[in-house]
């Protein structure tokens, strides 16, 4: 039982489970019906995601310090009462369930779902 981190929009893999989207908007141009089956997510969850102002913050970083800034800024987000228990209880259901959380980014390494990973690892999730 683990969870997957991935880029939504991406295949997904045969045991990945339901893909669960941390992302402050839906899909551009896509219909509600369409977001599972496009294989964007089963679940919205923008509780995860970084505030709209960190959202650009992360798009504008050109260098290392300006992205260790930006999780520096995000990771104190995630800090907030609602968003530690919800890395928590994902952290928890990683040992008994198979799932996925993403986000639209191509790169991992400059996309909060890179910090994400990190959080949830350091609450001793079961990670893919």
């Amino acid at each position: 039982m683990t969870i997957r981190v991935v880029q939504l929009g991406s295949p997904r893999h045969p045991q990945e489970g339901p893909r669960i989207g941390t992302v402050r908007r839906p899909p551009r141009g896509v219909s509600k019906e369409a977001f599972a089956s496009g294989d964007w997510y089963d679940v919205w969850f923008p509780n995860l995601a970084p505030s709209a102002e960190l959202v650009k913050q992360a798009q504008a970083a050109q260098g290392s310090a300006e992205w260790q800034a930006f999780e520096r800024a995000y990771r104190a987000e995630m800090k907030a009462p609602a968003q530690s228990r919800e890395l928590d209880l994902l952290a928890a259901l990683s040992h008994g369930s198979d799932f996925s959380i993403g986000c639209y980014c191509q790169d991992e390494a400059r996309c909060h779902r890179s910090v994400l990973r990190a959080l949830l690892r350091e609450r001793g999730a079961a990670l893919d």
